[in-house]
């Protein structure tokens, strides 16, 4: 049986953010049983745990998902975030595009899609505002359970 995880986090990354701790909390969430992940394809954390995800299908059987909200949803992306953006698009096995341009309230709409159609969220959540805040609390309105990777400077002694 498939177990799917739906990812959510800020497209701001702390200057904690540390890409070993996200390969290893994906690696986790894998071994759990995790083998299918739906990702909204926002800048910052969204690609970066597609980037993850794309090494560790070198090691583990995973499906990728790519849940965009809207054709078109890079155009105000940087350029070099555009090419890293079609790259990963080009890496996922499926895509689901749910509108054909931009609409008011289409980002919700995706978080939405993803939070019901997930059996675990896996969310880098560190404000109690915006999508990823409302995205944590819709799955779990819906009874979909919310894990969240954290990351935290390491103190040197």
């Amino acid at each position: 049986m498939r177990k799917t995880c739906a990812l959510t986090g800020h497209r701001e990354l702390s200057p904690d953010f540390d890409k070993n701790t996200l390969y290893d909390r994906l690696e986790e969430m894998i071994r759990s049983g995790c083998d299918r992940f739906l990702c909204g394809m926002a800048a910052g954390f969204d690609l970066a745990a597609l980037e993850c995800l794309v090494d560790l299908r070198e090691k583990y059987r995973i499906t990728l998902v790519a849940c965009v909200p809207y054709l078109g949803q890079e155009r105000g992306f940087p350029e070099p975030e555009k090419e890293r953006y079609r790259r990963l698009m080009g890496m996922c096995d499926e895509k689901v595009i749910l509108a054909g341009r931009y609409e008011a309230g289409c980002l919700l709409l995706r978080n939405r899609y993803m939070a019901v159609r997930a059996d675990v969220v896996l969310a880098y959540c560190e404000r109690g505002h915006g999508g990823t805040a409302y995205t944590v609390r819709y799955a779990q309105q819906h009874g979909v359970p919310v894990e969240f990777v954290k990351f935290h400077q390491k103190k040197e002694d």
